[in-house]
């Protein structure tokens, strides 16, 4: 399975962030087996860095599209990165 994991970076905008977007995130990745972090960015954006399965990656891009209840999601950028071995787990970061 190692040779099938991918790593995508993703910048979420809109009103992304005091709606509890990083929990959120950080909820699904763990739903759907996804190991990386959650962080918010100086210009309002939140950051993603997701490494998993083509499938868990596209999952978690369209949960990512929809955001929290509280959140309006205006757009979703996707780029591809290099998988970090030492990435096992999912967690939130800190602000900045």
């Amino acid at each position: 399975m190692a040779g099938s994991v991918m790593a995508r970076r993703f910048i979420v905008r809109g009103r992304v962030q005091g709606v509890g977007f990083r929990w959120f995130v950080e909820r699904e990745a763990h739903i759907l087996g996804i190991a990386g972090w959650v962080r918010n960015n100086a210009d309002s954006s939140v950051e993603v860095l997701a490494q998993g399965t083509k499938e868990q990656l596209a999952g978690l891009r369209s949960r990512l599209c929809e955001g929290p209840r509280a959140a309006r999601v205006d757009d979703v950028e996707e780029f591809e990165t290099k998988p970090n071995s030492e990435l096992s787990t999912f967690r939130i970061e800190g602000a900045w």
